[in-house]
């Protein structure tokens, strides 16, 4: 028996790929029923009317999401609002000074990644062996 909450979290691909879905599982001799829609059950009468009609909902509800989405991403770029998370600011002095007196990247928190840390230090030491390259 597959148990899952709601259709809509079963399938939003549409009405026949969600029936197609579900018909994979009859085919396999699998029982489903829904937990929040108990007239969405393997042996119902009904079931494919209901099923096509959730379905179709389901995937209207996703198209619905996306168009909000691709419109408050077109309004956040007219009015030229910063999107994402706001950049870390670190203190990269103090860093090295703890990584130079031995240390590690990992055990010095500062809010951000270690990955950070590494690529940061990472540039430094590059920036220096460029500069070094260069002199001689």
């Amino acid at each position: 028996m597959a148990l899952f909450w709601k259709l809509d979290r079963f399938s939003r691909e549409g009405v026949r790929k969600t029936l197609r879905h579900l018909e994979q599982l009859d085919d396999w001799g699998i029982g489903w029923r829904s937990f929040q829609e108990p007239f969405f059950d393997s042996c119902g009468m009904m079931r494919d009317v209901v099923i096509s009609i959730i379905a179709t909902l389901a995937e209207q509800e996703r198209i619905t999401i996306s168009e909000r989405t691709k419109a408050g991403l077109a309004r956040t770029r007219k009015a030229s609002t910063r999107r994402g998370r706001r950049p870390a600011h670190v203190d990269m002095a103090l860093v090295e000074k703890r990584h130079a007196g031995g240390e590690s990247l990992r055990h010095i928190k500062f809010h951000v990644s270690t990955g950070s840390l590494q690529r940061y230090n990472s540039a430094i030491a590059f920036s220096y062996w460029s500069q070094c390259i260069r002199i001689y």
